[in-house]
């Protein structure tokens, strides 16, 4: 396998402690999009609780350790709008007093992608369709589609997964986590994850979808009944890769062990 074709998974804190199912569908479509998934063991936290605080000296002191690790590969891939965005967009700014570390911020920043962003933009990869898909409706993270501007591309995704896009009332309104946000202001965090949950109710989808990590621990954490069950897109994609592979007959991923 080339160099161009391998990748390293930089796969966040939350997917790590909390729902590392998520990290291995996103390693399962990769392979299957025909790339060597690499796992840095040494990687940590991108440092953007800290730079969200306002700690900005643990958070510069976090990101040039993750400059370190992940610099020297072709492309960086997580599964969070998030955490590529704090990658894309703040690393540069954040690590611009030192300019040696400001250039090699960029650098990074330009062979960093979130998930469906490096499928569909960089792989050319989309997922053959899955038979009884379900009805599903999406919903935007704030950083994924405000900053990173990526908003058609997991929605191709599903599509070409043989699933039946349905769009809720207000799909980029944010959820209520906004990371210290629902730590501060529970209430009405809370309140605005409850109306996210009834906007996607009156879709009547089977699944809510993100491709964002803490919006999906959030929604998760108000899940009542008559709301759809919360998914990652990775994870939705790689259970629609595999009910099609059983189809046809096909391996669904190349795990390469």
């Amino acid at each position: 396998m080339s160099e161009t074709n391998r990748v390293a998974l930089l796969v966040t804190c939350l997917v790590d402690q909390i729902m590392p199912e998520v990290g291995v569908a996103a390693v399962r479509l990769l392979r299957a999009a025909g790339y060597q998934v690499d796992f840095p063991r040494a990687q940590t936290c991108c440092g953007q609780p800290f730079f969200n605080a306002g700690f900005r000296e643990e958070a510069a002191r976090l990101a040039k350790r993750t400059v370190e690790i992940f610099e020297d590969y072709p492309a960086v891939v997580l599964p969070s709008g998030s955490c590529a965005t704090m990658l894309r967009a703040e690393y540069p700014h954040l690590l611009e007093p030192w300019p040696g570390w400001h250039r090699r911020a960029l650098r990074l920043a330009g062979k960093t992608y979130e998930l469906s962003e490096f499928l569909v933009h960089r792989a050319g990869w989309r997922p053959p369709s899955a038979p009884d898909a379900p009805r599903v409706t999406y919903h935007d993270s704030c950083h994924m589609c405000r900053v990173l501007g990526l908003r058609r591309e997991p929605r191709a995704l599903l599509e070409a997964a043989g699933c039946t896009l349905v769009e809720m009332a207000e799909s980029d309104r944010c959820c209520g986590f906004g990371g210290l946000f629902s730590v501060k202001m529970p209430e009405v965090s809370n309140a605005m994850t409850e109306e996210k949950l009834e906007q996607a109710a009156q879709t009547n989808a089977d699944v809510l979808v993100t491709a964002d990590p803490g919006c999906l621990m959030q929604m998760r954490g108000w899940q009542r009944p008559g709301y759809p069950p919360a998914r990652h897109l990775a994870v939705v994609l790689e259970g629609l890769l595999a009910k099609a592979a059983t189809t046809t007959g096909q391996p669904s991923d190349t795990r390469g062990e």
